[in-house]
């Protein structure tokens, strides 16, 4: 049985024609992560004899996933998920949408400054060590709301 809600409820069956979604893990302390996950893999495979490839659907881990986080996995290990809160922001449509929306979420959360989120990287980790001063983050909110 899943752990992910979405919109209130659990979210018991992939929608058929949804790629993947977004979510957001909340810890008992209030600590939180944003990922993404994948509903089905899907493989193209040579066919002998064909041109075209055989496109193969198989469905992922999603129902029993917790995270791609190290720091969340020891947590979940440590004391289990009591208490944890495993939420779907976000379903998608395509594998396109699914990273634009990781990503675009990240920023828009600021989970790399911020204290209370346990992200350390944003897509490949290009942004990784970058140096958050007070200073730059007040000149940033600023154009928050000139939005």
């Amino acid at each position: 049985m899943s752990h992910w809600t979405y919109q209130g409820k659990i979210l018991e069956e992939a929608p058929e024609d949804m790629y993947g979604f977004v979510y957001m893990i909340t810890t008992p302390e209030g600590l939180k992560y944003i990922g993404k996950k994948q509903f089905f893999s899907i493989r193209r495979k040579k066919v002998p004899g064909k041109t075209r490839r055989k496109v193969t659907r198989k469905e992922s881990d999603w129902k029993t996933y917790s995270s791609s986080s190290d720091i969340i996995k020891k947590m979940l290990k440590a004391s289990g998920p009591e208490g944890f809160r495993f939420e779907v922001l976000v379903l998608c449509e395509t594998k396109g949408q699914l990273s634009y929306a990781e990503e675009y979420l990240q920023f828009l959360y600021h989970a790399l400054p911020d204290e209370n989120f346990l992200n350390n990287a944003i897509g490949s980790g290009k942004f990784r060590g970058v140096k958050f001063t007070s200073t730059f983050l007040n000149d940033l909110k600023k154009l928050d709301g000139d939005k």
